[in-house]
């Protein structure tokens, strides 16, 4: 007797084929090209989002693509849902008027998005696919620390920037709002979060948030907006997490210049803490209405020689207050001159107007005007803030000079 051989109908070998398939072809997770008609529904409904601002003329975005595309492979296995992190890309050379909105002057660039936001700091890890992927795992990670008995609060490390909610329970709006705004000013501040019987004795009159400042005796802050408002949130914990004035540095000087505003920057001796406090003071009282339009900076004269050289100042002139447009850097008469109300505050309108530009290039503006004829007829130049900023200058190179001869 002859054994039966058995072979499977077509429809079945069709079946097999396909089940095959599927076990050995591994993910691919689709890359989102964005374009001026989908870039804001697909980003605002990422909970993150790593966009390549990429040109085909350019030999490091063509290395970066498969990187990119098998990082996003890997990602997408351990995070399916398609708004946990969305991987995506821009022509730039296509769609110039995005890479514009983002201020875009290389390629490939790597910007971090949450829920629409563009965080400040881009990636600038190892353009790698397990470098990728693990700051995408960070990104995902949990930002805040649960206190499980407020003892704890007494030990915190009082030299950071601190924030903590007081919640009745975790799965809450209130706590929700809380958690958008610590996943994307994490980098600024700690926070933290206690719930239930815990928090119970913070809660007097609710849920509740505080911010504690840096020192030991710095009075705590209460917010007292609606919890469940993000916007309203967001602005006072950046107020509170982003200090007006900050300190330019080696680490973080190329990441300040692709914020795209222009510096006013107090260079002074590191020990120098009093000419410090008077510019951080009149830059709150002159100037809290132009945060937006210009970096607030202070900068270590001595680490600092070669932009002021570019000013003919050096460390024995400071403290020295100058604004760095990116084209030219334009100093303020005399430290003194602080006292003179609304002084610093004309001064940096008077870069917005194009008057330090025009004042630059043919000197002081005219004062004896013909009737009917403007200053700008006279020396006409664009404001500092019509030009595009395709690169930082030579700010960027003098901060990377510096560091390199220390």
């Amino acid at each position: 007797m002859k054994a039966a051989i058995f072979l499977p109908s077509p429809d079945l070998r069709c079946s097999l084929l396909l089940l095959i398939t599927w076990i050995f072809t591994p993910i691919t997770a689709e890359i989102a090209s964005l374009d001026s008609g989908n870039i804001d529904e697909i980003l605002n409904n990422a909970d993150v989002a790593l966009v390549n601002f990429y040109a085909d003329w350019c030999r490091f975005s063509q290395m970066l693509h498969p990187i990119f595309e098998e990082a996003s492979n890997v990602i997408k296995e351990e995070y399916p849902n398609k708004n946990q992190v969305v991987f995506a890309r821009v022509d730039c050379d296509q769609h110039s008027e995005i890479a514009q909105r983002y201020r875009i002057s290389k390629y490939p660039t790597l910007k971090l998005f949450r829920n629409g936001m563009m965080m400040k700091r881009e990636y600038r890890g190892q353009r790698s696919v397990t470098a990728i992927a693990d700051y995408i795992r960070q990104q995902k990670s949990d930002p805040i620390q649960e206190v499980h008995d407020l003892e704890e609060i007494k030990f915190l490390d009082r030299s950071k920037r601190t924030i903590i909610g007081y919640f009745e329970q975790k799965d809450s709006d209130n706590y929700r709002t809380f958690e958008r705004v610590a996943n994307i000013l994490h980098d600024d501040c700690v926070f933290f979060s206690a719930f239930g019987s815990v928090s119970k004795p913070e809660r007097f009159s609710g849920d509740n948030i505080i911010y504690k400042p840096p020192g030991e005796n710095a009075p705590d802050m209460v917010y007292l907006g609606s919890l469940t408002n993000f916007d309203l949130a967001y602005a006072w914990t950046q107020d509170k997490c982003v200090p007006l004035v900050r300190e330019i540095t080696f680490e973080n000087g190329e990441e300040l210049t692709e914020e795209g505003l222009p510096f006013l920057i107090l260079f002074h001796m590191k020990e120098d803490t009093m000419s410090l406090d008077v510019f951080q003071n009149e830059v709150a009282r002159q100037l809290i209405s132009e945060k937006g339009t210009i970096n607030f900076l202070h900068a270590d004269c001595d680490k600092f020689r070669h932009p002021l050289l570019h000013i003919q100042k050096t460390p024995a002139d400071c403290p020295v207050i100058a604004i760095d447009s990116f084209r030219h850097m334009y100093v303020f008469p005399d430290f003194k001159d602080l006292s003179i109300p609304n002084k610093l505050k004309q001064f940096v309108l008077d870069l917005h107007s194009g008057k330090l530009h025009r004042e630059f290039h043919h000197g002081p503006d005219p004062t004896d005007v013909a009737p009917g004829q403007h200053i700008q007829d006279v020396a006409s130049s664009p404001p500092e803030s019509s030009f595009q900023k395709l690169a930082p200058s030579e700010y960027r190179y003098t901060l990377l000079r510096d560091r390199d001869e220390l």
